[in-house]
């Protein structure tokens, strides 16, 4: 009954933050009103600009901001104890990652639909921009490396999920056609659209597929240079092609799996299959760098992540139909986010003891299972590691209803694919506008064509992925500087939302300024520790990289510090 009552109690936490917090930041601190006209109206393309149905842009924002971060990130956090990741997940999402995403989102929607890079100059200076864009590459070159991989692993691992997760975009194709060109009903087709998907599921179980290797490249990547393609097509094509009904699939998909796990925790709690087999606190596990500040550094989606200000100002904003509805798409998603996370807790903390299969074939069962897949930091810090956690404890509570734990193992392997995939077409086309905005900027026309400038995305991410050979895994030299960078990002994004708020008079600005000190004291910590850490490796890449970050991120701090002591010049906006 544990399990069942963090479930209970995390629920009800984000219901009524939503309800009370969300709304009070809404009307009373950024005042939000549909008598302004949003960029998705005022600058309607068909292509980028597109004003969507609040539900349907809910479903895009929330399966980009999530992808498998709210998934892997406590799927790993949890090596510290069960207690300091639920804290710090069901905190940092109402506290800080839900006011972080809703007042990135709002400013752009304030700022003709730019990135909160491009909007950092209005509310600081041109060098603040220029070093907030650097920062912002940076992170975007990772993910679209490291994601292409992710999705490559998953499918080596679950060969029965490759056939389901591509049977997904013709379907998407399918249902944007008939809503946008013909008029269907969202709601029939969208049924349809997703029974279909869980048919091409059961499918997969039967139509496994192994990637061979061809040319000597190894199967992951193969399977890499397929998905640098696909995203190269996809973030070019309008968003109503196939970015919003294939997300609009996955939101739905996302609901069915967590209505599942939920169902299966409740079947398993009350028949005394489901325990809490995690220890709650474990402050020295082996070989883990310290709690402090790794904690909010590892787990990021589920709590707050710099990404989300990316997608929020880049993709989001561009298609948000009414000021309105920005409350439900950036303040409740991440409350959604939230509740993700913490169903990967208790698939992590409890349902992996239900069964886990250990390294010689044998088959444990609680405390010893746990104990199997977390003994050291090493061991459950792997890309394989983390998803196979969370995919095996999920599976084991779907099991409980009747579900055979092959097709569960299936449905949440597919589950975790499809968001890896769209935050690696999202993130593509994010760092196309980010591109584009840059080269605006300083005068390169040709990079502000859009196919130019994703090619510019998708080039440069393979040459990271294929740095260190044919398997695809070359951001993995640079991914011990990810977490740090990405939550550095997230401060940096508070810090000019607090300059936002600070130009609206009173203390407004305590809201997001109190989460910046705070997620500016933990990143820069972690970044002083990784150079440490990389000093006595003799690892001199990551040293050279880090002290280039720590240098950029110091430098930053500094004029977003000097910018809010400054008198704020008077602002004319739209709110």
């Amino acid at each position: 009954m544990d399990a069942v009552l963090i479930m209970v109690i995390a629920f009800a936490g984000y219901l009524i933050a939503y309800k009370l917090y969300g709304k009070f930041i809404g009307q009373k601190i950024f005042k939000l009103s549909d008598d302004n006209k949003t960029p998705a109206v005022e600058l309607e393309d068909g292509k980028d600009y597109v004003p969507t149905k609040k539900g349907i842009i809910f479903g895009h924002h929330f399966t980009s901001i999530a992808g498998t971060g709210p998934i892997v990130g406590p799927a790993i956090g949890i090596i510290w104890g069960w207690l300091p990741a639920l804290i710090w997940v069901l905190v940092g999402t109402v506290v800080m990652g839900a006011v972080h995403d809703f007042g990135a989102l709002v400013i752009s929607l304030r700022n003709k639909g730019k990135s909160i890079s491009e909007y950092t100059a209005r509310y600081a200076n041109p060098r603040m921009r220029t070093l907030f864009f650097l920062i912002v590459l940076f992170e975007l070159w990772i993910v679209l490396a490291i994601f292409g991989l992710i999705i490559a692993i998953v499918f080596s691992m679950y060969p029965q999920s490759v056939f389901p997760v591509w049977c997904e975009i013709p379907i998407a194709i399918l249902l944007g056609y008939i809503i946008y060109k013909k008029g269907g009903n969202v709601l029939l087709f969208s049924i349809l659209a997703v029974a279909t998907m869980y048919i091409t599921v059961i499918l997969g179980y039967f139509l496994p597929f192994t990637m061979p290797a061809i040319l000597g490249i190894p199967a992951v990547g193969v399977w890499s240079i397929i998905l640098f393609i696909y995203c190269f097509i996809a973030s070019t094509l309008a968003v109503t092609t196939l970015l919003q009904p294939r997300d609009y699939i996955n939101s739905h998909q996302l609901y069915i799996a967590m209505a599942l796990i939920v169902v299966g925790a409740l079947v398993a709690a009350f028949t005394g299959k489901l325990k809490i087999v995690a220890p709650v606190v474990q402050a020295n596990p082996a070989g883990a760098p310290s709690m402090w500040p790794f904690l909010f550094i590892t787990i990021a989606c589920g709590a707050i992540s710099g990404f989300h200000s990316l997608v929020a100002s880049g993709t989001s904003s561009k298609q948000v139909t009414k000021e309105g509805d920005a409350l439900f798409v950036g303040f409740g998603s991440m409350m959604l986010e939230g509740v993700l996370a913490t169903l990967a807790i208790v698939a992590v903390a409890a349902g992996i003891g239900m069964a886990y299969q250990a390294k010689d074939g044998s088959i444990l069962s609680g405390t010893a299972a746990w104990t199997a897949h977390y003994q050291s930091w090493a061991g459950a810090n792997g890309l394989g590691a983390k998803v196979g956690a969370f995919v095996e404890g999920a599976a084991n509570m779907v099991a409980t209803i009747g579900i055979p734990k092959s097709i569960g193992i299936i449905i949440m392997g597919v589950f975790v694919a499809s968001f890896a995939g769209t935050t690696l077409d999202t993130a593509t086309r994010i760092q196309r506008y980010v591109v584009q905005e840059l080269a605006a900027d300083i005068k390169i026309k040709v990079f502000e064509n859009k196919y130019v400038a994703t090619a510019f995305a998708v080039l440069t991410a393979a040459l990271l992925a294929f740095s260190a050979g044919a398997s695809g895994s070359g951001a993995m030299t640079l991914w011990p500087l990810f977490g740090a960078v990405n939550q550095a990002l997230a401060g940096l994004a508070l810090i000019t939302i607090t300059l936002y708020l600070k130009t609206k008079g009173g203390l407004k600005y305590l809201i997001t300024g109190i989460p910046c000190v705070f997620m500016v004291v933990m990143t820069s910590w972690a970044l002083i520790m990784n150079e440490i850490s990389f000093v006595s490796q003799g690892n001199y890449l990551l040293l050279i990289s880090n002290a280039i970050i720590m240098a950029i991120v110091a430098w930053l701090i500094v004029e977003g510090v000097s910018s809010f002591f400054i008198k704020p010049k008077p602002l004319v906006e739209t709110a």
